[in-house]
């Protein structure tokens, strides 16, 4: 049941039709939380934090994240929960031990690739669908713009200071996965090796 949870949540960062939306028009206030928003993930290189994660179904999980842009990310999961996820070399690479299965995608085709990318722009490749505020609080939807069906991105912050808190994926049935993280510590430099998968002894390629 966890793992058929997981495994969901990593589907929904592959390509899912996302309904129509109208178009979202920013107003001065919007241009300048954008601008601030863009700034402080291009001044974003590394971050490590311990995570918690809500699939779809209501499976929850957690455990250490480490975040290194570009392209780099690593998802380990705590016990007895047998999983990881990372990033790096331009794939999105998933893994349950208990079955000695690997999957993989493409970075380029997940919402996650966004927020991983060598320089994030709030405009041109990416479009941004709405913006919503909370007391203490700014939400960003985006999706990409020649390809908006490979789902949308939310990143929450918390304002005064900004600070990237959590992030969620959502699909054409609106169901959504969702990671927040706590215990976050910015700056660092990570073994390149932590974002590498773990050999098996058989892999599938194509996934599960």
């Amino acid at each position: 049941m966890l793992r058929r949870a997981l495994l969901t949540a990593l589907l929904l960062l592959a390509p899912a039709a996302v309904r129509a939306q109208g178009p979202f028009t920013p107003t001065p206030a919007d241009r300048a939380d954008l601008t601030r928003i863009e700034a402080y993930l291009n001044g974003l290189t590394s971050l490590k934090a311990q995570f918690l994660q809500v699939a779809p179904d209501g499976a929850i999980t957690q455990g250490d994240a480490w975040l290194a842009r570009p392209g780099r990310m690593r998802f380990q999961y705590d016990p007895p929960a047998p999983f990881l996820l990372v990033a790096a070399h331009g794939e999105l690479v998933f893994q349950d031990s208990s079955i000695k299965q690997t999957s993989r995608i493409p970075l380029s085709r997940t919402p996650l690739g966004m927020l991983l990318s060598p320089k994030v722009s709030l405009s041109g490749e990416i479009t941004v669908t709405g913006i919503h505020r909370l007391p203490g609080e700014i939400d960003v939807s985006l999706v990409r713009t020649a390809a908006p069906g490979d789902g949308t991105l939310t990143l929450v912050f918390a304002d005064s200071p900004l600070t990237l808190r959590q992030w969620l994926v959502l699909d054409a049935q609106r169901k959504e996965t969702k990671v927040t993280l706590f215990n976050a510590q910015l700056g660092g430099s990570f073994d390149a090796k932590l974002f590498e998968p773990v050999a098996m002894p058989t892999e599938n390629g194509g996934g599960g």
